[in-house]
């Protein structure tokens, strides 16, 4: 299991305190300082059942408003900008879910 964290956000500290008082095994990950590649952002999103602009965190300034729902150039353009994925994401084998 594995755990997309942003320490700053209470939603995803929420979320691994969750996954540390039920003594979960888990790999944490803080995605502002490890982006995932473009490949792994897509897998996630297969996992997930969304399309990147579906999980992308709107007040963000690099939240592109205008951008055509191209998924390969939103993918990459949050490769880029990891502010914009939505938190926390976790991961567990063959699912994965928003913990909001």
């Amino acid at each position: 299991m594995e755990i997309w964290h942003n320490p700053r956000c209470s939603k995803s500290r929420a979320a691994k305190q969750k996954l540390d008082d039920s003594k979960a095994d888990y790999t944490e990950r803080r995605y502002l300082d490890d982006p995932p590649t473009a490949e792994e952002l897509d897998h996630v999103l297969e996992l997930l059942g969304k399309q990147p602009w579906e999980i992308a965190r709107t007040k963000e300034a690099a939240y592109p408003a205008t951008m055509e729902h191209d998924r390969a150039k939103w993918i990459a353009h949050m490769v880029a900008n990891p502010s914009l994925i939505e938190r926390p994401i976790v991961i567990d084998g063959n699912t994965a879910r928003i913990e909001r």
